[in-house]
Formats: structure tokens, sequence, C-alpha cells
């Protein structure tokens, strides 16, 4: 796995989403906020989606559409939606294999205990599939600003 910087080609994906197949061309020629997240429906990860929610309308206004995976299935996806009234779509990568293919599979330390997970990243892929922002580690407070910020320059 390579390490993704800005520049670099965002790498390919098709993930299970609830009408189908959900690919990295779908958003071919617009802005992709793409975010992993570790489990549907835990603290952290509902707040990040409510907020990015919260946003939706402003990401669509800077040519933005925003995409959250984790490897939970796409039934959980949708129960965590419709509990939440999410706006962001969600994509289900119950392989790992794009959570992978972008660096967010890592190991994780929790009382000692050392085990794999999702780092908590974001990527932002500009209309010509390049990273053009690149978050990890994520803390939530704040983090759809920022990322709406950076997507709004993008647009310039």
């Amino acid at each position: 796995m390579a390490e993704l910087d800005i520049g670099a080609p965002a790498p390919a994906f098709e993930l299970e989403g609830p009408e189908g197949p959900i690919r990295l061309a779908d958003f071919a020629g617009q802005t992709l906020v793409l975010y992993f997240y570790p489990k549907d429906d835990t603290s952290g990860c509902t707040k990040e989606a409510i907020d990015f929610s919260e946003q939706i309308e402003a990401f669509a206004a800077a040519g933005a559409s925003v995409l959250g995976v984790s490897k939970d299935s796409v039934a959980s996806h949708a129960k965590f939606a419709a509990k939440h009234d999410l706006k962001v779509q969600l994509g289900s990568d119950p392989s790992g294999a794009v959570v992978e293919a972008y660096g967010a599979w890592v190991e994780k330390s929790m009382y000692g205990r050392k085990y794999m997970g999702i780092d908590r990243s974001t990527f932002l892929v500009d209309g010509a599939g390049q990273i053009a922002g690149v978050w990890r580690k994520v803390k939530v407070p704040g983090h759809a600003a920022a990322v709406l910020k950076a997507a709004t320059a993008l647009k310039g």
C-alpha cells in the first residue's frame, strides 16, 4: 500500500450500496469527500456522519458529494442512516479492500491490546480523480467544516 499524498491518483474502488455498486468513476468530473469510519452507530462515527449530513447542502453548493465508508453491511448502513436521518451516502466495504487501498486499515491499541481497525480518515478527491486533501487520525469536532472549506476552495 502506497501512502496517498496530495496529487496522487485516487485508487479506483467499488463499494456495495443500497441501489447497487458505488464506484469512484461515478463521481468523475466532481469533487468527492471520501471518509472512512470504524463502525455504524457508535458515538464518534454517528457525530461525524451527522456533522457531514448537516452541511450536505453546502457540500453540494461546492460541487462535492460525500461518501462514508466502513466494513459494515448495506443493511447496517441503512439502519444507521434511517435512525439518524443521515443525508450522506454510505458505502459498504465488507472485504476491506477499499479501506486498505486508501491506507485506512491500521494497527490500533486500546487498553494495551493491539488490533487492526479502520483509522478515521478523509480524502478529498478532485474532479480529475486526484487526491486534493488528506486527513488522518481525524478528530470529529470541526472536521466536516474543515473539509467543506477545502472542498469550497477547490471549486475556486
